[in-house]
């Protein structure tokens, strides 16, 4: 596993924080947070509206590692079986959130949720036992304007045919492989209401068409947007948050909602976090500042935990938001309780398909 190193001055304080397997947490601040993220975009936008903010009103230093989600999963339950705990919260997906390995790693959040039962501005399940929602999102097709022109790729049978749109493509690799799956039988003609269970010998079949036009199997968001930018490949299945912060640099790329697949990403409390009240304050301020929601889910094209937030986006990341009723109906939700009881059979149908 790679190590990862941040560092971030603060009036004069140089806070280093190196993640590995064997490594460790520290910071020179009396009070601290460890928050283990997947970095790039993301991280910069919470940074900006939340953990830099968070510091300056309670002194309490947000300390970041970075990783893929596999991997800090990975390194969250190594943490849970030797009873060394040194991170606080992390961002879990919310099929991974439904999982019975989530609910051993990470404390039911119930009792927290209990204040915001009658708050009416939160979505419906954004406080719920597995963790407080971040935001919802989408997993898309994006693609090289310039490569293809409108009306551009629409469906993931687009995707698929490299015959009528030609060149390399990106597709993820993270352990996590329901959603190329889906990908591969939506291209193939099954409808999305018949979708799951997922068809793995049919899927697998499908993507073996397409498997020489893959230039990149990305593991991590900053690798599914870098070949974006150096050409490396024309289209991609990509987080659209990823796809949204490279159009804000203004790289030619555009993307499509019809069967994108809906995801969200929840806070989830680590059992034992080293920090804990400290992380639970951190939670309370998330709840408490739709403003800062609403800025990071404008940078980023997602819904935010509250109506109010996002109310208060602009009306062009309203517009494009994944729970917008125009868009909403186009989406594609995911069955989490299959994908998480046959998780297993999925990763080693998919690791064999990787190594042939």
């Amino acid at each position: 596993m790679r190590s990862f190193l941040k560092r971030r001055t603060n009036a004069g304080l140089i806070t280093a924080v190196v993640f590995a397997v064997s490594g460790s947490v520290s910071a020179s601040a009396q009070e601290k947070l460890v928050i283990a993220t997947t970095g790039g975009t993301l991280e910069q936008e919470m940074r900006t509206h939340f953990f830099d903010p968070f510091t300056k009103e309670t002194g309490i230093q947000v300390i970041t590692v970075s990783g893929t989600g596999a991997e800090n999963v990975a390194r969250i339950k190594a943490m849970a079986q030797t009873g060394n705990v040194e991170w606080d919260l992390y961002q879990a997906g919310e099929i991974q959130a439904a999982s019975e390995l989530h609910k051993s790693m990470n404390e039911d959040m119930t009792e927290f949720c209990r204040a915001y039962q009658g708050d009416k501005d939160l979505l419906p399940g954004a406080c719920a036992s597995s963790g407080v929602l971040s935001a919802y999102g989408t997993t898309l097709l994006a693609y090289n304007t310039r490569s293809f022109p409108a009306p551009g790729l629409k469906t993931w049978g687009d995707f698929f045919n490299v015959e009528k749109f030609p060149g390399p493509r990106s597709m993820p690799n993270f352990n996590d492989p329901w959603r190329v799956m889906a990908a591969a039988l939506l291209a193939d003609g099954v409808q999305p209401d018949v979708l799951f269970p997922l068809d793995v010998d049919r899927a697998l079949a499908n993507l073996d068409t397409i498997r020489p036009h893959i230039s990149l199997w990305w593991k991590t968001g900053d690798q599914s947007t870098q070949g974006f930018r150096n050409g490396e490949y024309v289209a991609g299945e990509i987080w659209q948050t990823r796809a949204s912060a490279l159009k804000k640099e203004g790289q030619p790329l555009a993307w499509s909602q019809d069967q994108a697949f809906l995801v969200g990403d929840r806070w989830a409390l680590i059992k034992k976090a080293p920090h804990r009240a400290n992380a639970i304050r951190f939670l309370e301020y998330f709840l408490a500042h739709p403003q800062a929601q609403a800025r990071v889910c404008e940078a980023l094209t997602c819904t935010p935990a509250r109506y109010s937030a996002a109310r208060a986006m602009n009306a062009e990341a309203q517009a494009a938001a994944p729970t917008s009723p125009d868009v909403f109906e186009k989406l594609i939700r995911p069955d989490a309780a299959w994908i998480n009881a046959n998780n297993q059979m999925l990763l080693e149908r998919w690791n064999e398909w990787n190594q042939r």
